[in-house]
């Protein structure tokens, strides 16, 4: 008999602490479309402050977040660059391509951080019968990598030499909040060279829904009108923004419990015979580990692994990937380390 599941898949299984639901029930609300909305009003406003940004828009997601950012940024038939591994490449439904018109151009990169010189040799020359460069994007934290983190005078150096080239940036920072933590410094020192910023509200802060954009007044203005467009116009969303405030203010604060937390669970894990993992290399709150020494392939593994009340989720046919979060704390990692290390044992 199980007596708690713990649940490893992502930090969006997260579920909003009693002061956001209180905060939802009592949100002074009004109609977005017209802007009337205050709650929402007021994070924007609080998001925008934060990352030293005109102005903000509240989204349903971050897949929709970045999709608007793309749109925004691109016209059909161009290309836009991104890091093999990437979210908007590989888990947004080919969206760029489906609603938007244009062709991802990946590149591989160590850790899913890439150099300006990888950059550079993806730009399409100017050439009519080609496809030409529209966008760059970046990701950071890298998610299918790990949680790796771009060092901000890298992010820079890459933004101005994209700039110098005609390029504008989108970040993909979902989880910028993780890497600010890891890096010690602030998102708006971070993300400043950035063309457009989008981050979720959910994951590590802990709202239950939403995403922000974050930009100038008139990119925000025309990203409202495109989030409209895909169906993102959200009429009362105050009962959600109220959860996204507490969330900005509070939830940066104890990323660094995660952090440590994925640690524990990566240190625990390159103990396990069979479980391959290189503890030195988890920055944030996702681990990724290979268990094909072990005798599994990821499906197996997982199955055999949520009978026993721990879940993650496969990366490939051999990796495995589980995120720390604000609904696990540090014996539930350890706990879910030894059923690892039992279960990989009794196979054996």
């Amino acid at each position: 008999m199980i007596d708690r599941i713990i649940d490893l898949r992502s930090d969006t299984v997260t579920k909003p602490s009693a002061e956001m639901r209180k905060a939802m029930a009592g949100a002074e609300v009004g109609d977005d479309v017209f802007l009337e909305d205050p709650t929402v009003n007021r994070l924007q406003e609080r998001a925008a402050e934060i990352f030293g940004r005109e102005a903000a828009l509240f989204v349903p997601s971050g897949t929709m977040g970045n999709l608007t950012c793309l749109l925004a940024h691109t016209h059909p038939g161009q290309e836009v660059i991104c890091e093999e591994k990437s979210h908007i490449y590989n888990l947004e439904m080919a969206s760029m391509s489906a609603v938007g018109g244009v062709l991802p151009r990946p590149i591989c990169a160590e850790d899913g951080i890439m150099g300006w010189e990888q950059i550079a040799r993806a730009i399409r020359p100017k050439i009519y019968s080609r496809a030409q460069t529209g966008l760059l994007c970046l990701e950071n934290t890298h998610n299918m990598a790990g949680g790796s983190v771009y060092p901000t005078k890298l992010a820079h150096g890459i933004c101005a030499a994209a700039h110098d080239a005609g390029l504008r940036v989108h970040l993909d920072g979902s989880r910028i909040f993780n890497a600010a933590t890891y890096l010690g410094e602030g998102v708006a020192e971070m993300t400043k060279k950035f063309d457009s910023v989008q981050f979720c509200l959910s994951k590590g802060l802990g709202a239950p829904v939403g995403s922000m954009i974050v930009g100038s007044r008139s990119f925000a203005e025309r990203c409202r009108s495109i989030r409209k467009m895909l169906g993102g116009g959200m009429r009362q969303a105050g009962v959600l923004a109220a959860a996204g405030l507490i969330a900005l203010e509070k939830g940066p604060g104890r990323l660094s419990v995660d952090h440590e937390n994925a640690t524990v669970l990566a240190d625990g894990l390159s103990r396990v015979p069979g479980i391959r993992v290189n503890p030195a290399k988890v920055q944030t709150n996702i681990v990724i580990y290979d268990v094909r020494q072990a005798g599994f392939s990821s499906s197996d593994f997982l199955a055999e692994l949520a009978r026993r009340g721990v879940r993650g989720v496969p990366v490939d046919r051999e990796k495995v990937r589980m995120v720390t979060h604000l609904d696990v704390d540090r014996h539930d990692v350890e706990q879910a380390v030894e059923t690892i290390r039992e279960m990989v044992k009794s196979s054996s």
